[in-house]
């Protein structure tokens, strides 16, 4: 039987980032299809097999779509077809699955994307190198970042 991984997710007019939180996942499989129906399959670092299937709330771009495994996580950039702010994630506006989350990292409304315009659309594609974020936006650094200070 396979479970469910967390997966945290934010949007920008043109994209909807989609972050899998699945450590030392193998054998991962991400598919994106037109009409908007993204899925998602891969083994976690115990062996046990993880996937979901959403169907979002209005066409993508697959081509347009790219994916970044890193070892935390998977980080997919997804192209919607017509840039739009959508009201929800999923086409179906019943309450969402619990291991679907806001991802308030990435964030942004809709008039604070216009403020920001060069912060937040395409550097968040470039600023992401696989690897989970480094702080939390209140100047703590995760151990990664400390490895990195001492030297490790």
């Amino acid at each position: 039987m396979s479970r469910h991984p967390e997966v945290l997710w934010a949007q920008r007019s043109d994209k909807v980032y989609l972050t899998i939180a699945l450590p030392d996942a193998k054998d991962v499989s991400v598919k994106f299809e037109p009409q908007g129906l993204f899925s998602f399959s891969g083994i976690g670092m115990q062996g046990e097999q993880y996937d979901c299937k959403v169907e979002l709330y209005a066409p993508i771009v697959p081509e347009g779509c790219k994916t970044t495994i890193g070892l935390r996580n998977i980080f997919c950039s997804v192209q919607k077809k017509q840039k739009e702010w959508w009201k929800r994630l999923l086409k179906s506006d019943e309450k969402p699955a619990p291991y679907l989350k806001v991802d308030w990292n990435r964030w942004c409304d809709e008039d604070d994307e216009e403020s920001s315009s060069g912060l937040a659309s395409d550097n968040d594609d470039a600023a992401y190198n696989g690897e989970e974020e480094s702080s939390d936006g209140e100047g703590m650094l995760y151990l990664p970042d400390l490895e990195k200070a001492r030297g490790n």
